[in-house]
């Protein structure tokens, strides 16, 4: 059963949590923080990061913490703050692409997609592509993105990323978590391919109480509360985000996430990955058209 308390030393090292005022992204930074890791809080809300910092700082720990303002429903913002950081940081330990959007109404980012598409993938490949040549710099890197169940359900239909056709918000959640997935195992191939040293290595929490479902109807979060069972705090989700950050034994190109039930409850460990996630010539398609949206080409 692996923990927080298998966390080795972290001192010295550099650490990014998207989304860690709250939730899975709060209890991530938390560990890596009482770890001894520097950690960035890179939110979208910097009263809330603020408020987070504070909460984290009450707990016994030899990190040290930052916040940073990072709107990932909008491309310039993004290129902002990776631009900020690489001028304030000499490297660039782990990226953790944890933050995400669930079921929201119906909207879009500044630039166009479905919001949870846009957001849950879009920006997040922009955040790595411009952050990648640091982690390439930085002696075993990681990049972890954060995936979810709801990716089993999902399929990219790739004629309605804008919301051109229709909107259902659990689907279009399936597809970005899956989006999330693919984009860790082609990133993977890739950097293979590229002879670089860093490893892409996806996380999937579980089933948690956290402020993701806020969108849901409450007779809807009743049921599916009933469907998949026993809800798990957030920090025992976070283990799987920790585990993919920190255990040597984790993989580039592979899923980790709860053992039991399933994958909705339990401890970390190596989970397997279904067709809909190891398409190449899908994974192909989606890189390009994530190209394309953000203008950001990695690894060189």
């Amino acid at each position: 059963m692996w923990t927080k308390d298998n966390i080795t030393d972290q001192s010295g090292k550099t650490v990014i949590v998207t989304g860690a005022n709250t939730g899975i992204g709060f209890e991530t930074a938390l560990a890596l923080y009482e770890a001894g890791a520097h950690v960035v809080l890179a939110c979208r809300n910097l009263e809330k990061a603020q408020e987070a910092a504070t909460a984290i700082k009450e707990h016994t720990g030899n990190g040290t913490l930052e916040i940073a303002l990072l709107n990932l429903a909008n491309l310039a913002a993004v290129k902002e703050f990776a631009e900020d950081f690489i001028k304030n940081h000499q490297q660039l330990d782990v990226l953790i692409n944890n933050a995400g959007v669930m079921i929201p109404p119906a909207s879009k980012t500044d630039d166009g997609y479905e919001l949870q598409f846009g957001v849950n993938f879009i920006g997040h490949f922009a955040l790595i592509g411009y952050l990648y040549p640091l982690l390439k710099a930085t002696p075993g890197s990681r990049i972890v993105t954060l995936s979810s169940m709801a990716y089993l359900h999902g399929a990219i239909d790739f004629d309605n990323l804008r919301s051109e056709k229709d909107y259902e918000p659990m689907r279009e959640y399936s597809q970005s978590k899956l989006a999330d997935l693919i984009l860790s195992i082609e990133l993977q191939r890739r950097i293979t391919s590229a002879g670089d040293k860093v490893l892409s290595i996806a996380a999937q929490p579980g089933a948690n109480y956290t402020e993701l479902a806020r969108h849901m109807d409450p007779e809807a979060f009743k049921a599916a509360v009933e469907r998949v069972g026993e809800l798990m705090e957030p920090w025992q989700g976070a283990l799987s985000s920790l585990y993919a950050a920190v255990s040597p034994d984790a993989e580039g190109g592979k899923l980790y996430g709860p053992d039991k039930d399933g994958g909705y409850r339990g401890y970390p460990a190596e989970a397997v990955i279904t067709p809909n996630a190891l398409d190449e010539t899908v994974a192909k398609q989606l890189w390009s058209i994530a190209e394309e949206a953000t203008g950001v080409y990695f690894p060189v």
